[in-house]
């Protein structure tokens, strides 16, 4: 893969991620909150984006999106649990939910 391909992929990413942040946002703003991990000036702040905002957005040369935990516990909860992975999944949920904003920004 060369770099102009990777640079293209991260801008695809970026876009479909704002896309479904904006859809996610106006269709329930709460929900997307805790979904996305993101505040609520951050939510506004994407919700008012324009469409030309949007692409400007995602022609960054970086990952808008990242995981929202460092714990390898959690990830492995999401991946490797086999026993109830429905309940792993709440779990993890629970998890995510109780850590700060600083901590998954």
């Amino acid at each position: 893969m060369t770099i102009n391909d990777m640079l293209a992929e991260i801008r695809d990413a970026n876009l479909n991620y704002l896309m479904l942040a904006q859809q996610m946002i106006r269709a329930d703003k709460a929900t997307a909150i805790f979904r996305l991990g993101v505040d609520a000036q951050i939510a506004e702040l994407l919700e008012g984006l324009s469409n030309s905002q949007l692409l400007k957005l995602a022609s960054t040369n970086m990952m808008l999106a990242r995981f929202r935990f460092d714990d390898g516990a959690i990830l492995g909860m999401l991946t490797n649990y086999s026993k109830d992975r429905a309940q792993a999944h709440s779990h993890a949920a629970i998890l995510m939910a109780g850590q700060s904003m600083d901590e998954t920004v």
